[in-house]
């Protein structure tokens, strides 16, 4: 615990065989209580190395329902667990756990409800290895989503995020997207409820174990984040009305 508060680690994990105990090595027992491994139907032993690592709570999907299905479920997980501090962490060690403890004290304390691990602050994401191309579009949508949602984050993409879990729970993101534009759903939803979200630099590395969209998939998922703020700023700006933050 940290300040009286019960910090869970979620990892939405599909094919992490490879990375899994690594990742898990990293991350300060001496501060988290709990860990919550979803799987998503991986072709892999994820499953089984976990259960060897000692993770109490697995949760094995019996089909592969997308990467926002897998977040829903560890979330649904963590409140049942009555967790305090929620951190999604990917669990193929593109992001490092040893940023969890200064992530968590940000939101412990209450200075921030929202703490994300910015790859793009400290030039960090190009250093370690990220395709120049993914960076362009990061750098590029970003620019457009803070300006749709009068926002100044460096970045919507990350997959390394630290919750209030009070605040977490007030939106409705169980009717986001099951795919990978869950991410900017749900902060699109934090937003629109007046998170106060802050950000840490975190490096991230990239190389063959680390899980990755292929180009189809990315322009798919640009035109979802493209979607997704402009739906935020009619909302804001407009009459018009949209389920995304029905529950704001």
């Amino acid at each position: 615990m940290l300040n009286n508060q019960k910090i869970i680690v979620v990892l939405p994990a599909y094919n992490a065989a490879k990375t899994l105990e690594k990742t898990v090595s990293e991350i300060p027992l001496d501060l988290v209580d709990e860990i919550i491994l979803t799987d998503d139907y991986s072709n892999d032993n994820t499953v089984e190395i976990a259960e060897k690592l000692g993770i109490h709570h697995i949760i094995a999907h019996d089909s592969n329902k997308g990467y926002g299905a897998n977040q829903k479920t560890c979330y649904q997980k963590a409140f049942e667990l009555k967790a305090d501090i929620v951190i999604m962490l990917h669990p193929d060690y593109q992001y490092t756990p040893k940023l969890i403890p200064a992530m968590c004290t940000l939101v412990a304390h209450d200075l921030y409800d929202v703490v994300l691990g910015s790859r793009i602050l400290s030039k960090g994401a190009l250093k370690g290895g990220m395709p120049l191309y993914k960076y362009i579009s990061n750098r590029a949508l970003t620019l457009v989503q803070n300006i749709l949602m009068n926002q100044k984050l460096s970045e919507y993409h990350t997959g390394y995020r630290c919750f209030n879990a009070k605040f977490l729970n007030q939106i409705d993101f169980e009717t986001n997207s099951d795919d990978f534009v869950f991410d900017n759903e749900i902060l699109a939803q934090l937003c629109y409820k007046k998170a106060r979200i802050g950000e840490i630099s975190c490096p991230a590395k990239y190389f063959d174990e680390a899980s990755s969209i292929n180009f189809i998939r990315s322009i798919r998922y640009g035109l979802g984040v493209l979607r997704v703020s402009g739906t935020y700023f009619l909302q804001k700006t407009t009459g018009f009305r949209f389920s995304l933050f029905k529950k704001a």
